[in-house]
């Protein structure tokens, strides 16, 4: 894990320490974790549910065709050959 350090004003150092108490946090790192977990999870359900209106406002939905079946076995075994090719 990497250690990153930062400053806050005094009210927010009080902030802090309220919500640790009240929430069960054993310290600041843990809290802030925490914070960044429910961030990122936001993050994602946002991108998604973007994702969700762009197919939604594309139109009706159509059949797959057989072309549109090999094109996406195609593009997942380049995806799957660039992680290859990018792990150690």
């Amino acid at each position: 894990m990497t250690t990153m350090n930062i400053s806050v004003p005094d009210e927010m150092k009080a902030f802090v320490e309220a919500q640790m108490a009240r929430e069960g946090y054993a310290s600041a790192s843990e809290y802030l974790r925490a914070l960044i977990r429910e961030a990122q999870k936001r993050q994602a359900k946002q991108a998604l549910e973007a994702k969700f209106r762009e197919a939604f406002e594309s139109g009706p939905a159509t059949p797959m065709t057989r072309d549109d079946w090999d094109e996406l076995e195609r593009n997942i075994w380049e995806r799957h050959r660039q992680a290859q090719a990018t792990q150690p």
